[in-house]
């Protein structure tokens, strides 16, 4: 990581205080440009009617990474597409780690990918996004 890669103090403030992602009980672990790293612990009330982790609770997470990541140059940035492969089954009672990193940051596209992972580091979903530049970089 360089000094390039870091953001103020403000807008990782503006960014992390999404009333949404708080609501779940979403941490942010880091958070760079073009980067960020975020986690869940899985609750009781996160699961479906099959008594797995309900796969809306894994795309949030991940959407929250995403988010994030693509809002973090400065410039208002909305999601164009996420496409979500889920690979395995989480363990109820564990806690899920999304990473977002860019691949691509055109002037107004980024291209993001986005791991899902469970506590052992095993891959539990993947994701593609495109994100949407809505204003030029402050």
């Amino acid at each position: 990581m360089n000094e390039h890669d870091t953001i103020s103090a403000e807008l990782a403030r503006r960014i992390q205080d999404d009333q949404w992602a708080k609501s779940l009980g979403i941490d942010y672990l880091e958070l760079r440009r073009g980067y960020c790293r975020v986690a869940i612990t899985l609750q009781p009330h996160m699961v479906n009617y099959l008594r797995s982790p309900h796969g809306a609770v894994i795309f949030a997470l991940a959407d929250a990474a995403f988010g994030a990541a693509c809002n973090s140059h400065g410039a208002p940035a909305v999601a164009l597409s996420m496409t979500i492969g889920f690979l395995t089954t989480p363990q109820l009672d564990g806690r899920l780690i999304a990473e977002c990193r860019e691949r691509r940051q055109g002037r107004r596209a980024g291209f993001y990918d986005v791991t899902v992972t469970d506590e052992t580091g095993a891959l539990v979903a993947v994701l593609q996004c495109v994100a949407h530049r809505v204003a030029p970089e402050t």
